[in-house]
């Protein structure tokens, strides 16, 4: 029997863990499926494509996540309330939207304690979902970002935003980086003297690139300040992904047992 064919769309994705994280699962738990990734340059395509392919599933990183959005045909209540797609199933012929970024991300950070206010570094695909949940679930998230473009929605919705040139800043629980500065070069995700005024009163700092020290984290470090990656929210997003994927026939446990080896090779 042909394997059912899974994928993740992204530019850049070759650093991607995604494939090796689903076809542990996939072995692990005797699924006949096949997960791959595909270097996606222009998200106009990804409809086409996606078809082209003959993918059952996708997953979707940066930059790609509101051209995902825009490419399907039913979307989940949450991935319309918060306007951005990562996960993505075909069902008859149709493509089906989910956002599990946002639940994935709020379990990674629920091990810090006595956290209210959060800064983002960034205001993409990822800020969009992330944002609105952790206001759903009581936290107070202030953005910042480049220009100020990207920001009209998030202040349509009440956050707070500032850019690089009006920053004003504060102290904040978590700083957390939403961009991919740092992810194949030496970049900072904001101007080191915006990060030297909110990073040493911050409880800890996040970042939500995986599987490296980026310049941001270093940063942190030197401050002395706790921090993390994203290999938890990737993981815990992947799960809840696996779990679309399969039809909901595995449970939260089980595909983490296999999928979290990923991690360890």
């Amino acid at each position: 029997m042909a394997k059912t064919l899974f994928a993740i769309f992204g530019n850049p994705v070759s650093h991607s863990k995604s494939p090796l994280m689903h076809n542990l699962a996939f072995q692990g738990l005797d699924f006949n499926g096949c997960y791959t990734r595909y270097l996606l340059e222009e998200g106009t395509t990804l409809k086409k494509t996606f078809f082209a392919l003959g993918l059952k599933g996708i997953n979707i990183t940066v930059p790609h996540k509101e051209h995902a959005y825009d490419a399907c045909d039913i979307l989940d209540p949450f991935a319309k309330k918060v306007g951005a797609v990562n996960t993505i199933i075909e069902k008859e012929g149709k493509l089906y939207g989910y956002n599990t970024d946002a639940p994935g991300f709020l379990k990674a950070i629920s091990e810090f304690e006595a956290v209210k206010t959060i800064l983002f570094l960034g205001a993409g695909g990822t800020a969009q979902s992330t944002s609105s949940i952790l206001r759903d679930e009581g936290y107070d998230v202030t953005l910042i970002n480049r220009s100020a473009g990207r920001l009209e929605k998030f202040k349509k919705s009440g956050f707070k935003t500032y850019t690089f040139d009006n920053f004003e800043p504060c102290t904040y629980d978590l700083v957390i980086n939403m961009t991919s500065a740092g992810l194949e070069d030496e970049s900072l995700p904001a101007p080191k003297e915006i990060l030297d005024k909110v990073i040493p009163g911050a409880k800890a700092c996040v970042d939500v690139i995986y599987g490296k020290e980026t310049p941001f984290l270093a940063l942190s470090k030197a401050y002395g300040r706790p921090t993390k990656d994203g290999s938890d929210m990737l993981l815990y997003q992947g799960i809840i992904a696996f779990e679309y994927f399969t039809d909901h026939r595995y449970t939260f446990t089980d595909i983490k047992s296999h999928m979290q080896n990923a991690f360890r090779l």
